[in-house]
């Protein structure tokens, strides 16, 4: 699969996300057909300080044709406790998505070879409004984070980071967290690229099938 395709196929769930602060990017990453819940993750820096102090947020879809208005009590943030991430949870009456299905995480155990192509999309600060895709391979693993050997602007942040498997379906392997300059001169030289991962998705999002799967199996009264 060319890179192209990758990115065309994931356009549909990449979201800008505005705070009076500033702004970053997200993903749809949950959506439940039967109940009228969807899930954007993103990194958590991008919505700390509207979390903290329950400022509202504003979604906008990938080509910016829709927006949503979320106040403090029309969402559900969760924030990693050990991880620049975060969820939030929002009703799906607000009919952001039509028929868009989420992208596809990365399973948990599967830790990607140092040498890997991946890419991402966000929304850089040099063209605020316009989603656009970097690449760069993974140079290494540290912690609960890839290092990698791209690109990273202010607005990409929380974006996803993606990689083509060997069936050629594009999963989501991390978020964009920061990136590491190399100041070992006067001069900014180029640094690395820090993602994510997926840990605190992984853990919300089982959680909240469990307990949809709990309620549905419970008999009526």
């Amino acid at each position: 699969m060319h890179w192209s395709d990758a990115v065309n196929s994931s356009l549909a769930c990449i979201v800008k996300i505005d705070t009076p602060t500033g702004h970053g990017t997200g993903f749809l990453c949950f959506s439940n057909p039967a109940k009228p819940m969807i899930a954007i993750a993103t990194a958590g820096h991008v919505i700390h300080h509207a979390d903290k102090w329950m400022e509202p947020i504003r979604i906008y879809t990938h080509d910016g044709s829709k927006s949503l208005l979320l106040k403090a009590d029309e969402r559900h943030i969760t924030m990693g406790n050990q991880s620049d991430s975060a969820l939030i949870l929002f009703s799906k009456d607000q009919n952001l998505f039509e028929n868009t299905p989420p992208l596809p995480l990365l399973d948990q155990e599967f830790v990607l070879r140092v040498g890997t192509q991946v890419g991402w999309i966000g929304f850089p600060t040099l063209e605020p409004d316009t989603p656009c895709f970097f690449s760069g391979m993974i140079s290494a693993r540290k912690n609960n984070a890839y290092l990698i050997d791209g690109v990273a602007i202010n607005g990409v942040s929380g974006g996803p980071v993606l990689y083509v498997d060997e069936q050629e379906e594009t999963r989501v392997v991390g978020t964009v967290s920061a990136y590491r300059m190399n100041k070992a001169t006067k001069d900014t030289l180029p640094g690395l690229l820090i993602a994510q991962d997926l840990s605190l998705f992984h853990d919300v999002l089982t959680h909240i099938r469990t307990v949809e799967t709990t309620a549905a199996n419970m008999p009526l009264p």
